[in-house]
């Protein structure tokens, strides 16, 4: 069972690389780590669980941020329409997006940060992926609005960046557009 001592923090080298692509089908060990990802977003949003083990509520986990460079992700969260995203990624990829942006109105936050970082995080309002899914299906996805973060969030994670990276490019590009 994954629980918090298990979660890579900000400042470990794992979490600035660009993940390697997971092979397919997966591998018994990929399918594993992938389950026990997920299942770590579903304890830690049970209440009783989350206290037991010390367990930070999370709705998205990428593999890095347990330590492992694979670009495999998991997520459990619920859309504006109530629907429920509760799935493995693998090898996920946007094919397209929105110009249109989005954000969370208090931010976003990091199972791998142990701090308040203020700020605006700025999102594609709506994106299309493709992945395989831990069936070993592909997939394509379209999003929209909250869970269109949440994944967009753990895709940075494969790819070396942090949530507040982002918002350091967002205030620049609010500096530039000021003087303009």
């Amino acid at each position: 069972m994954i629980t918090m001592k298990d979660i890579v923090r900000e400042g470990d080298p794992v979490l600035r690389k660009i993940a390697e692509k997971v092979s397919l089908p997966l591998s018994k060990e990929d399918q594993q780590t992938l389950e026990e990802m997920l299942q770590f977003l579903k304890n830690s949003q049970d209440p009783e669980l989350a206290e037991k083990y010390q367990l930070r509520a999370g709705v998205g986990i990428a593999a890095p941020q347990i330590g492992i460079s694979k670009r495999m992700f998991a997520i459990h969260a619920t859309d504006e329409k109530e629907q429920l995203y509760s799935m493995g990624l693998v090898n996920p990829k946007i094919i397209s997006h929105s110009v249109e942006e989005n954000h969370l109105e208090g931010g976003e936050g990091c199972l791998s940060v142990d701090r308040e970082v203020p700020g605006i995080v700025p999102r594609h309002s709506r994106i299309t992926l493709t992945a395989t899914t831990l069936e070993g299906e592909t997939v394509t996805l379209k999003l929209r609005g909250y869970i269109a973060i949440v994944v967009q969030h753990e895709l940075d994670h494969l790819d070396g960046i942090m949530f507040y990276d982002r918002i350091e490019e967002f205030q620049d590009k609010l500096k530039i557009e000021k003087k303009l």
